[in-house]
């Protein structure tokens, strides 16, 4: 895949956050429950939108990599949500409170009353969770980031320049 392929939008609208119309793009396949993407949007993320994506120089494109199910429907609520900055918010939320949920004996208990802070009631919750079409996309989504060789994340990849990859190791010693 080369990089007007991964610049083009799959089947679901890009996460934009920043100036659609910035020079440079800075794609991010990322798991919800991945611990070092976490880490990233607490400790790198700050910097980065300080520095290039509040001064117009950069945006971010937040494309979903769900590692397992739960990471899936924490996407799946986060695109529910509505507009970007809603998404946005919802995906920082579920980040600063992964431990939460990400790790929560019932997850479904714990997400639903982070997703009630969003204003999702239970029905509403339920439905999202359940829209076998939204699911796919973002498996769609998934797989197009395999196919640039997405395989540890958060992966970062610049627009127009060299592709750079935050390497990272699971706990196990595995790579994420």
């Amino acid at each position: 895949m080369d990089i007007t392929e991964l610049m083009a939008e799959g089947s679901l609208p890009d996460i934009v956050i920043g100036d659609p119309d910035a020079p440079v793009a800075i794609v991010e396949y990322a798991s919800m429950t991945c611990g070092h993407c976490a880490n990233f949007h607490e400790n790198s993320y700050p910097a980065i939108k300080a520095n290039y994506i509040d001064t117009g120089k950069a945006k971010l494109i937040i494309r979903e990599f769900p590692f397992d199910p739960r990471a899936l429907a924490a996407f799946m609520l986060a695109r529910c949500t509505g507009d970007d900055a809603k998404r946005t918010a919802m995906i920082d939320i579920l980040f600063d409170k992964q431990d939460e949920w990400a790790r929560a004996e019932n997850a479904s208990t714990a997400l639903l009353n982070i997703a009630k802070l969003a204003g999702f009631s239970q029905t509403s919750f339920a439905a999202c969770l359940n829209n076998k079409e939204l699911q796919q996309q973002i498996t769609l989504t998934q797989e197009r980031g395999q196919e640039f060789g997405g395989r540890r994340h958060p992966d970062l990849l610049r627009e127009r320049r060299q592709v750079y990859r935050i390497a990272s190791r699971r706990p196990d010693g595995g790579h994420h």
